[in-house]
C-alpha cells in the first residue's frame, strides 16, 4: 500500500533473509490461581502497564444509538418503505438489528416479524400471542429473532411483558413461591426438567417488575430473590429431617425463616451420619444479560430478565444399571478437596492465610506509588476484592470472614451482607459497561462439620474481545491490567453508585 503522503510501503519485514534472532519479548506475569484447579492467570505487562498509566481504560463503552427506520428515513426521505424494507432483510441482518437497535419502534416492527400476535380491534395494541390448538406454545416464526427481540432493553415494556415476561410464555413451569411488596415483585418457578437431573428452581422479576439491567435492581428486588432460595433450602431440608415446617401459602417472614434454620441446625447435629440426607449441598447461580450473534450463536443467559437459578445437590445419586452408587458433582467440593489438602501439607488454615494474604497484598508490578489494595468493600461479615489470578478480565470475588460454609450456616446478618454486596458488585461491574455477567457459587456441603472452607461467589464478566478459546480451554486466562488497578476502578464505579 502507500502512506498517506503517497509513499510506498512494503512488507519486506515479513521476509527475513537471515537467522531470526529474538533477544527478549515483552515481560509476562505468570500468577497460579490460589484455588489450583481453577489455573493460572498471565497479565502482560506492557498492556497493564498502559492501564494502570490510564484506568479510563478499563472499561466498556457504552452501546451507540442505532436506528434503521431513522436512517432510511433520514436517507430516502421517507418513510413509507421502512415496513417491505424490514420484511425484506435477510435473517440474519434481522438478528442483528434486533440486537443492537436501540430504537423501539424498530424493535417493534421485528417483533411483529417474529411471531403471530392479538391486538385490540379498537386500539390496534398487542394484547398477546397466537397459540397452537393445544395452547401450549406461542406460534413462533423465527425462534431466534423471537428471543434476541425479547432481550432487548429498548424494547417497549408491553411487548417484554407479553414475549417473555407474563407467565406461560416460557413454558407451564409452575409457579410456586412468590415475594410480592409494594417495591418489588418475584416470581419462582418450578423447572421440573432443566438442565441439572432432578430440576431447580428459578427466582424471577415477575412481569410487573420489569428489570432488564443491574443498575435497575433495588435492594428489595435482591432480597427478594435471595429470600426465595433461602426459604427453599431450608424447608426442603427441614422435610428431609422430619421437621414440621410451617405450611403458608404466605411465605415465611425473617422471623419464623431464621427460627427454622436453627431448628434444622439443630437436628443435623444430632444425626450420626448427615451425609446419609437426600440432598446435601446447594447449588445457585445467576447468569446475567442475553445476546445472540447473527451467526446464530448464543451469547449467554437464555432470557435478559433479571433472574437467579438454584437447587440442591445430594451426597450420591445411582448408576444407570441402579447397582451402586457414585458421587454427585458440586463445585464446592473442589474447594473443600483444596482446603483439605492445604492443611495436611501446610497444617493451617487456607483461608486464614488467603485473607491474610489479601490484606498483605503488593502491586504487581512493584510500584509503591499506585494503589495495592484489592479490596472493593468489606464489614465485619464479607469482604469483596478482586482475586490476584482473575479468571475472567473483570473477575470479582465475595468471601465470608467467619467459618461460614453455606447458607444454613448463615446467619440473618450475614445474610443480609452477603446479598448487599451480591447487589454492589453487580451493579460495580454494569455501572463499568458490563452487559454478560455470570455469577456461581462456591459452598460446603451440610455435613461436613470441621471444615474451614468459606462460602464464595464468583462474579465472571464476559469481554466483548475474550469469548474464550484455545489458552482459556487449557485454564490459561489471559488479561490486560494488574489487578490492584481493577480494584481501584471498582471502588471509584462504587462510590458514584
Amino acid at each position: 500500500g502507500r502512506t498517506a503522503a503517497g509513499e510506498t510501503v512494503l512488507n519486506t519485514a515479513n521476509y527475513p533473509p537471515d537467522t531470526v534472532q529474538a533477544p527478549g519479548a515483552d515481560p509476562i506475569f505468570e500468577i497460579p490461581n490460589a484455588f489450583p484447579f481453577r489455573g493460572t492467570t498471565y497479565i502482560g505487562k506492557a498492556w497493564a502497564d498502559r492501564a494502570a498509566a490510564d484506568t479510563g481504560r478499563i472499561a466498556i463503552a457504552a452501546r451507540p444509538q442505532v436506528s434503521l427506520g431513522q436512517t432510511v428515513a433520514k436517507v430516502f426521505g421517507g418513510d413509507e418503505q421502512i415496513d417491505p424494507l424490514f420484511a425484506a432483510l435477510p435473517r440474519p441482518l434481522r438478528v442483528a438489528l434486533a440486537a443492537v437497535s436501540t430504537d423501539p419502534r424498530d424493535l417493534m416492527r421485528l417483533a411483529r416479524l417474529s411471531c403471530e400476535w392479538v391486538f385490540d380491534a379498537s386500539s390496534g395494541t398487542p394484547t398477546g400471542l397466537v397459540y397452537d390448538a393445544q395452547g401450549a406454545r406461542p406460534l413462533i416464526h423465527d425462534k431466534q429473532l423471537f428471543d434476541t427481540v425479547a432481550n432487548n432493553p429498548s424494547l417497549p415494556a408491553p411487548y417484554k411483558c407479553i414475549m417473555a415476561l407474563r407467565p406461560g410464555v416460557q413454558g407451564r413451569s409452575e409457579i410456586v413461591g412468590e415475594v410480592i411488596r409494594p417495591d418489588t415483585h418475584v416470581f419462582e418457578y418450578l423447572r421440573r426438567n432443566s438442565y441439572i437431573p432432578w430440576g431447580h428452581y428459578a427466582a424471577n422479576m415477575a412481569d410487573d417488575a420489569v428489570r432488564y439491567a443491574a443498575g435497575d435492581l433495588t435492594w428489595a428486588d435482591v432480597r427478594g430473590m435471595r429470600h426465595l432460595y433461602y426459604q427453599r433450602t431450608y424447608v426442603r431440608l427441614a422435610e428431609d429431617l422430619g421437621i414440621t415446617a410451617p405450611r403458608t401459602r404466605q411465605g415465611l417472614s425473617a422471623e419464623p425463616l431464621e427460627s427454622l434454620r436453627r431448628s434444622i441446625l439443630a437436628a443435623m447435629a444430632q444425626l450420626k451420619d448427615p451425609g446419609r440426607l437426600p440432598f446435601t449441598a446447594t447449588l445457585w447461580g445467576w447468569n446475567y444479560g442475553a445476546g445472540y450473534a447473527p451467526s446464530g450463536y448464543r451469547l449467554h443467559a437464555s432470557h435478559q430478565q433479571i433472574h437467579q437459578q438454584y437447587a440442591l445437590i445430594p451426597t450420591l445419586v445411582d448408576t444407570p444399571d441402579g447397582a451402586s452408587r457414585i458421587g454427585a458433582y458440586a463445585c464446592g467440593d473442589m474447594v473443600q478437596n483444596f482446603v483439605d489438602a492445604y492443611y495436611q501439607h501446610t497444617g493451617r488454615s487456607f483461608f486464614e492465610c488467603y485473607l491474610k494474604a489479601i490484606a498483605a497484598n503488593r502491586r504487581m508490578d512493584g510500584r509503591g506509588d499506585r494503589p495495592a489494595d484489592l479490596v472493593v468493600h468489606e464489614n465485619e461479615h464479607v469482604v469483596l476484592f478482586v482475586p490476584k489470578a482473575q479468571t475472567s478480565q473483570w473477575e470479582l470475588q465475595l468471601m465470608t470472614r467467619s467459618r461460614t460454609g453455606n447458607i444454613l450456616e448463615a446467619g440473618p446478618a450475614l445474610r443480609d451482607a452477603l446479598d448487599r454486596a451480591l447487589l454492589k458488585a453487580m451493579q460495580t461491574l454494569a455501572a463499568m459497561g458490563a452487559a454478560m455477567i455470570t455469577v456461581i457459587e462456591y459452598s460446603k456441603r451440610f455435613h461436613h462439620r470441621q471444615s474451614d472452607q468459606r462460602l464464595v461467589y464468583a462474579f465472571l464478566p464476559r469481554l466483548p474481545e475474550s469469548p474464550g478459546g484455545f489458552s482459556e480451554a487449557q485454564l490459561r486466562w489471559i488479561n490486560g491490567h494488574y489487578p490492584e488497578d481493577f480494584a481501584r476502578v471498582c471502588r471509584d464505579h462504587l462510590n458514584r453508585l
